[in-house]
């Protein structure tokens, strides 16, 4: 067997070992409450669990996960009235939802085993930095299955935007070939401190969504509040995140993706979140809540007040560029003079 080949199967039969199953469950719980508040499905929504397999049950799938990730997360409405157009959206995607979520809850579903196969596959791939090769995604599918590909891509490529925040782009056409891409440029592909570990792009973007949404600054109880309904506690290491408070409070702030100050004049301290200068340079209210919306299965538009400050926060960005292109080429400009002066003198 070539080289490559066994590379790929050694990748392949390893994150068998390890994974069991990921799954993407696609905002299937969003709904609108009747007590002043707006329900929004967390973009990162997983059921995943790690089991450790004899080498003669590798090729197994296991069928009732141990350690399952899931969460609905209900962010507190600031505009009453800004949430009808949301409302009346999320109130029709409801039924749409409700029969995704009962598809999704067969783990037994042939597409759906080899959706999280996939998904497997091409973290592997992802963590190697190893360009993914469309043969090889169609041997992890296998050939009875091979008519459903374009569905079970489809499906392992949102399940690994949502929850890792990597997007798979086709790189080469003629050789079909991909690459997947993290959203922001966090260090080490991703996964922030060196080793092994998973991506957290995708946690880092619930985080600035939850900070957007709460008026560009969110209390440490209400970011607390929102991992733990993902399952996320304090003091508590996670099997994708690690160390949950090490990763908000010191990795990220170090990288600047955050900001992380004592509240003023609390007494006793409290904290609170913010943006921090990398995130404003690397992505936009707009691209977060973009982020959120497609979760959601929706459109940005839905979250009406957040979309209104979003545009205005796009508009000040082109601005600001416009601004400063007008300033560098007067610059330029006068360079230019100066050296034509000098010139003729000389």
């Amino acid at each position: 067997m070539p080289r490559g080949q066994k590379s790929t199967l050694r990748a392949r039969e390893k994150c068998q070992r390890t994974w069991g199953q990921i799954q993407g469950h696609q905002g299937a719980q969003m709904t609108a409450t009747q007590k002043k508040k707006v329900s929004f499905s967390s973009p990162l929504i997983l059921e995943a669990t790690i089991q450790k397999k004899s080498a003669g049950r590798s090729g197994s799938v296991l069928k009732k996960p141990q350690r399952a990730l899931s969460t609905t997360t209900s962010v507190d409405a600031y505009h009453k009235k800004s949430y009808k157009g949301a409302n009346s959206k999320i109130e029709k995607k409801q039924s749409c939802s409700q029969g995704l979520s009962s598809t999704v809850r067969s783990r037994t579903d042939p597409l759906t085993i080899k959706t999280n196969m996939l998904v497997q596959f091409l973290m592997e791939m992802y963590k190697m930095k190893k360009p993914i090769m469309k043969a090889d995604m169609l041997k992890i599918v296998q050939k009875r299955h091979e008519n459903h590909f374009p569905e079970i891509l489809k499906k392992a490529s949102f399940n690994m935007e949502v929850v890792f925040g990597v997007d798979l782009k086709k790189v080469d056409s003629t050789k079909d070939s991909y690459v997947l891409v993290s959203k922001m440029d966090l260090p080490n592909n991703g996964t922030v401190t060196r080793g092994r570990g998973f991506p957290k792009t995708g946690l880092l973007l619930n985080l600035l969504g939850v900070i957007f949404m709460k008026g560009n600054c969110a209390t440490e109880e209400k970011i607390w509040e929102f991992l733990n309904k993902m399952r996320i506690y304090d003091g508590k290491k996670h099997f994708i995140f690690g160390e949950p408070r090490k990763l908000i409070t010191q990795d990220l702030v170090k990288l600047k993706y955050l900001e992380y100050r004592q509240v003023p004049n609390s007494d006793p301290a409290r904290y609170e979140f913010l943006w921090g200068p990398r995130a404003h340079a690397e992505t936009s209210k707009m691209k977060v809540l973009e982020f959120w919306a497609k979760v959601n299965q929706t459109v940005p538009s839905a979250f009406q007040f957040w979309y209104e400050e979003a545009l205005r926060d796009e508009e000040e960005r082109v601005q600001a560029a416009a601004t400063f292109n007008d300033g560098s080429s007067a610059m330029g400009r006068k360079c230019s003079k100066v050296k034509a002066s000098s010139s003729s003198h000389a």
